[in-house]
């Protein structure tokens, strides 16, 4: 029997962990990413429920607990960063969850520990493809030629790929909130928890630390417009206007992300679409069912996409019977997610000062000893009773 192979778009948490155990299952499999190297840096991500039964089958457990962000617990705080409630973190799964990891350190760790003979070409990307009856031709803007069984489009929520082959099928839901991420110099009044404030004008400002001397910093408010679309410069001088004011460690942010080199900017939008595969091309992580912050749990969706997807096509002969298992598994987990209710931006981005001071009247309700166990469901994603389907693996 010849040995299978796949190419596989995007080299981040979706991607390498496909290319993982595509490999780790007989599949030959080349990666392609539009970056010209691997990218690192990223905000502090984390890996709950079943996800973290795949990290152990990974046999990355420990190396992804030696990256810990350091980070022990969330807290809100007021303008003058005193504590008003603590957010449940006293479970695996709690607000500030028992496995949290940069982004970047997380996909290189995976990177690290690929099986041998996985190829991944940087500074590529893919520009046309031909699906036939018996494989799938992927044609890069470099001018390179890939027949393959199996093309997998794991390139993140604004996925070119996904557009150029599933337009019609692809729901685009823009939420209306910015957040900007970077890393910003530590100063001796930074700690180890996660602090979180929120402001009138629906505005937030996030600190929290890693375990690399600095502190990552988030700055998010509700905006209808979409500021990625602008250049750097453009972009900062209107965040900063919409912060002006707002205090705490707002301007200490807004400096810092000036001479920061990994400022990032997203308009968040949720992906969502009735399948995930055709032919021989199929999507997985956030190309597929991008969950956004909001609904959090992304890169545990992605990690266990990956898996699934291997696992599935490792039980049967037939791409199409493989491929539509792999649906139906991770659907109701992304289904989970994604159910945003309808109060939950005016919630978390309150406009005036009567919503604010609703908003910290139930934070302290929801936070009370009777009520804090219950609150900390919410923080519970990736959560199946769902055995993983099993792989069959060979050796290499």
């Amino acid at each position: 029997m010849n040995t299978r192979h796949a190419v596989v778009s995007g080299a981040s948490i979706a991607g390498l962990s496909t290319a993982f155990w595509l490999r780790r299952s007989g599949w030959e499999v080349t990666v392609l990413e539009r970056a010209t190297a691997f990218r690192d840096g990223g905000q502090n991500v984390d890996v709950r429920g079943v996800g973290r039964e795949v990290l152990a089958k990974m046999g990355l457990t420990e190396a992804v607990r030696a990256q810990n962000t350091t980070e022990t617990g969330t807290v809100f705080v007021d303008a003058s960063g005193e504590v008003l409630v603590e957010l449940p973190s006293d479970v695996p799964d709690g607000a500030t969850a028992e496995l949290e990891i940069l982004r970047g350190d997380l996909a290189r760790t995976i990177l690290r520990h690929l099986p041998e003979g996985v190829e991944i070409i940087y500074g590529d990307t893919v520009a046309a493809v031909q699906e036939e009856a018996d494989r799938v031709t992927v044609t890069t803007n470099t001018g390179r030629v890939l027949r393959a069984d199996l093309l997998v489009i794991a390139e993140g929520v604004r996925s070119t790929t996904r557009e150029l082959l599933f337009e019609d099928q692809v729901d685009s839901r823009a939420l209306g909130i910015t957040m900007v991420f970077g890393t910003i110099p530590r100063t001796t009044d930074d700690d180890s928890r996660w602090r979180w404030y929120t402001t009138v004008g629906g505005r937030q400002v996030h600190l929290r630390p890693d375990q690399h001397g600095t502190t990552r910093a988030i700055l998010a408010c509700t905006e209808a417009e979409d500021p990625t679309r602008l250049d750097r410069t453009e972009a900062l001088a209107r965040i900063r206007d919409r912060f002006s004011g707002v205090g705490w460690e707002a301007p200490r942010i807004l400096d810092g992300f000036d001479g920061s080199d990994d400022v990032y900017l997203d308009h968040l939008t949720q992906i969502r679409m009735p399948v995930w595969h055709r032919g021989r091309v199929c999507l997985a992580g956030d190309a597929a069912w991008c969950v956004t912050p909001m609904g959090g749990g992304g890169a545990s969706l992605a990690l266990v996409s990956g898996y699934v997807l291997a696992a599935c096509l490792s039980g049967t002969g037939s791409l199409t019977t493989g491929l539509a298992a792999y649906e139906a598994w991770m659907r109701p987990l992304v289904d989970d997610v994604q159910q945003l209710p309808r109060w939950i931006k005016p919630f978390a981005f309150p406009r005036t000062r009567l919503g604010l001071a609703l908003r910290r009247m139930a934070d302290k309700v929801l936070m009370s000893p009777v009520l804090a166990p219950l609150t900390a469901r919410f923080t519970r994603i990736a959560q199946t009773d769902r055995e993983l389907p099993p792989l069959a693996a060979t050796a290499r």
